[in-house]
């Protein structure tokens, strides 16, 4: 077992239980299925369950919670889970929580955190003979221009829709972002063609 394992479970529970104090297992599940996408559903069922046994979360299956406070866990910018972590956890020890939680003195990891992130584009992902494809700046500064949000906020969003939901062109992300914008999907679909 490395620390690596643990911490990676320490991170999820950290993001899944943020604000929440107990959940039902189906939400859990939810949220590394659906919502973070870091597991097929049918392996974020397993992966509750191997938490629960190797003793990461304790409770009923309607009100889950875990067994310490993670919140002070810190989850780089870009961080995923290894699935198969999630899958077949490390058994829980509260001294793997002692350790990673003392402030005795900064490490490496620590100066990288504090320093401040360089906003770096990310690209969205196109299918080659999809002919929307050279749409998609024109579509992208449309979005920002008519929500007021900055470029690279509406190229965050559009990145984030796509690595949920997989199989979404760049366009389509674009699409759905301007949908949750409250833009006229009139002119998306003119700004489109």
């Amino acid at each position: 077992m490395t620390e690596a394992d643990a911490e990676d479970i320490r991170r999820v529970l950290a993001i899944c239980f943020r604000g929440e104090s107990e959940l039902d297992a189906m939400d859990i599940e939810r949220i590394l299925s659906l919502d973070m996408g870091w597991l097929k559903p049918d392996e974020a069922a397993t992966s509750v369950q191997a938490l629960i046994a190797s003793g990461w979360l304790t409770g009923g299956q309607e009100n889950l919670s875990p067994v310490d406070d993670f919140s002070s866990s810190v989850t780089p910018l870009g961080w995923y889970p290894r699935p198969q972590r999630l899958i077949h956890p490390v058994s829980y020890t509260r001294a793997e929580a002692s350790t990673s939680n003392s402030v005795d003195e900064p490490t490496a990891t620590d100066e990288v955190a504090a320093q401040p992130a360089k906003i770096t584009p990310v690209q969205l992902k196109e299918e080659a003979n999809d002919p929307r494809a050279a749409t998609t700046r024109r579509l992208m500064k449309y979005i920002a221009r008519a929500s007021g949000l900055d470029s690279e906020e509406v190229q965050r969003r559009a990145t984030r829709k796509q690595r949920a939901l997989v199989h979404v062109t760049g366009w389509m992300a674009l699409a759905l972002v301007a949908r949750d914008q409250g833009l006229d999907m009139d002119s998306v679909i003119q700004a489109l063609s």
